[in-house]
């Protein structure tokens, strides 16, 4: 599989690039995009390219250490402040592959007041992942009256339902 990279790709650097590409293809269903590129007489992945729902991501060992500065992957750093964000058809079998292969769920998998269901996990290699599936198209107007109403929820303490609206509530009342 030979894929053009598009103007914009994610490049992730990781603590064991063999072993995230083996997680991504687990959690992911990642494919492989040619073969990984090694650091001359190292076991260090210099560039490998994986395919995931369709996307390009590109990734590497950090080599920081090799060229004598500080590592620098998001689990050196205590995490990363970005997050990818996959757009599914299926997301409940894409979560449940992702956390069987050992992600990390850090925003529970829930129906969302702006129409999605959507969630979150951290990769074992520290990269943050949300992943969503549209449920409910929502006008302007509805999304700002979803959005205040689950506003009002949270500063009142109230319990939400999962995630604040559901998708059988009336989106459009006012």
């Amino acid at each position: 599989m030979e894929v053009t990279v598009p103007p914009l790709t994610p490049y992730l650097v990781v603590s064991n690039a063999a072993e995230a590409i083996d997680f991504y293809k687990a959690a992911f269903g990642a494919e492989q995009d040619g073969v990984s590129h090694f650091m001359p007489g190292t076991d260090k992945i210099m560039h490998a390219r994986l395919v995931i729902n369709g996307s390009l991501i590109m990734l590497c060992d950090d080599m920081g250490s090799m060229m004598g500065r500080p590592e620098s992957h998001p689990n050196a750093l205590g995490g990363s402040p970005v997050t990818l964000a996959l757009q599914l058809d299926d997301v409940q079998s894409f979560w449940d592959q992702a956390v069987a292969a050992g992600a990390t769920v850090t925003m529970p998998l829930a129906d969302q007041f702006w129409g999605d269901r959507y969630g979150q996990i951290t990769d074992p290699y520290g990269h943050k992942w949300s992943m969503s599936q549209t449920i409910v198209v929502m006008s302007d107007d509805e999304m700002q009256h979803a959005a205040v109403r689950a506003m009002d929820v949270a500063a009142n303490d109230a319990p939400p339902t999962q995630g604040g609206l559901q998708p059988s509530d009336d989106w459009g009342s006012n």
